[in-house]
């Protein structure tokens, strides 16, 4: 692993100091606030990203019997999906940087909603398995895409509120899903639930193609807030890589599989693969766990479904204003980001204690507190590609790099919860156990293996 070198990475500015010293006032009225439109239509598309992601979770207990579904084959089912989703962050993440986010998140979001719906014609566990493939590869550009979205649009002093505004979407969809979904199906059985969240991923794509825009004079962006975010240390740029060869030129070079020599950067991996690890029990097995471990009904699991993600809404939002107001304070990144990334995963821990407990009510509040924890430090957690790359043409490859990581504890964490449940005749006790212990080792690593927060330098030749 290469520890940063002495060359500073050109026009990247110095984020380790108190980030708003010399940034000009912030702009008022909406016209100059267009940068949080912009946040509001990502949040958007991770909403909808998340509801189509957690359909087939609420579906499964009742997809099971049409589809001869043996709990030998849930795990993998659920767990499929993460294999294309991870594997296809390393691209995206390239791609987006490329040729832009607009472009990359509306063919991505344009590949689900059709899966989606198509999901809602299998016939078997084979027709099945494909779609779940399918779905990961074309939510793959959601997450790098936001990323890069909101560091060429703020300031870095409002970089963790805007990436907590869009990551709450994935909070929003999974607490939307479980009542929206247990309707559908309730109303017309679970093809129809896939059919309409898959339809309404459609309306979502061609309101982004319409609304979106780019952070430049052309693109609807005001010269006050223009000067601002540029002067607060946007990792702005006014086109895709391949369209400004000149630009391009004055920065150093820095291959995309050099990113992976970094310390930060395997700091990053490692942290956000203990955090997804908890978050996607959540995605996947937590209505199983309601049903089997709780003895919910169908009612009760879309109300009470619910709580833990709208819960975890607000805990993400302070863990953005959080961080933000640090910085404003005089903080400097590293404090500022890395306080907020302990301190969230080690409360996040408590997931391991709702075994612990008889009543069903404090196991949820438990889970609650846990998923609230983890979405706190989260949105820090979705500012440090911006924070760290040497470039801002790296922003979104290190949001893919990092969320690959985060991605390979979805395939590993359904597929090992399926596992301990098959060996424990159903209990979810070790599987939450082992939850809460990731929590702690995801607090150690950005304690200790992230030692800076500040944009990578490139080595003296």
């Amino acid at each position: 692993m290469k520890t940063p070198g002495v060359v500073p990475a050109t026009g990247t500015p110095p984020q380790d100091e108190t980030a708003s010293a010399s940034a000009p006032p912030r702009p008022r009225g909406l016209r100059h606030n267009t940068r949080w439109l912009m946040v509001f239509l990502c949040f958007l598309g991770m909403t909808v990203n998340y509801v189509d992601r957690a359909t087939i979770s609420i579906s499964l207990p009742y997809m099971t019997d049409d589809l001869h579904i043996g709990p030998e084959w849930q795990g993998v089912i659920l767990s499929m999906f993460f294999v294309t989703y991870a594997l296809g962050q390393l691209p995206a993440g390239a791609m987006i940087d490329r040729y832009g986010e607009k472009k990359m998140f509306a063919i991505g979001g344009l590949i689900w909603s059709l899966v989606t719906v198509a999901t809602g014609f299998v016939r078997g566990i084979g027709s099945l398995l494909v779609a779940r493939l399918a779905l990961g590869a074309g939510e793959a550009p959601a997450y790098p895409s936001c990323a890069k979205s909101v560091s060429r649009w703020f300031p870095v002093r409002e970089r963790a509120l805007a990436n907590s505004v869009w990551d709450n979407g994935a909070r929003a969809g999974t607490a939307v899903a479980a009542p929206v979904v247990t309707a559908l199906i309730a109303w017309q059985g679970w093809r129809m639930a896939f059919w309409v969240t898959g339809g309404v991923a459609l309306l979502w794509v061609a309101l982004w193609l319409k609304a979106y825009r780019e952070p430049s004079a052309a693109g609807g962006i005001s010269a006050e807030e223009r000067a601002y975010v540029a002067a607060g240390g946007a990792r702005l740029e006014d086109t895709p890589a391949e369209d400004s060869q000149d630009t391009a030129a004055e920065e150093p070079a820095v291959r995309w599989h050099d990113l992976f020599r970094y310390r930060t950067v395997w700091g990053m991996m490692i942290g956000f693969f203990c955090l997804n690890y908890v978050i996607y029990f959540f995605i996947t097995w937590f209505p199983s766990y309601l049903v089997d471990a709780r003895g919910f009904d169908l009612l009760k699991l879309g109300f009470y479904g619910a709580l833990p993600g709208l819960v975890a809404i607000g805990g993400s939002l302070l863990g953005g204003w959080t961080s933000d107001t640090l910085l404003r304070r005089g903080w400097s990144v590293t404090r500022a980001r890395k306080t907020c990334l302990v301190c969230g995963m080690l409360f996040s821990s408590v997931i391991a204690f709702a075994v612990l407990v008889p009543s069903a009510m404090w196991a949820l509040t438990l889970l609650s507190v846990s998923y609230a924890s983890l979405a706190f430090s989260a949105a820090s957690v979705a500012s440090l590609p911006a924070d760290v790359a040497p470039t801002p043409r790296h922003v979104a490859s290190l949001g893919g790099i990092q969320n690959f990581a985060s991605n390979l504890a979805g395939v590993l964490g359904s597929t090992t919860t399926g596992l301990l449940l098959g060996f424990f005749h159903h209990s979810f006790v070790a599987p939450l156990m082992l939850s809460g212990a990731l929590c702690v080792v995801g607090a150690l690593t950005y304690g200790l293996v992230i030692k800076r927060v500040e944009p990578l330098r490139i080595s003296a030749a």
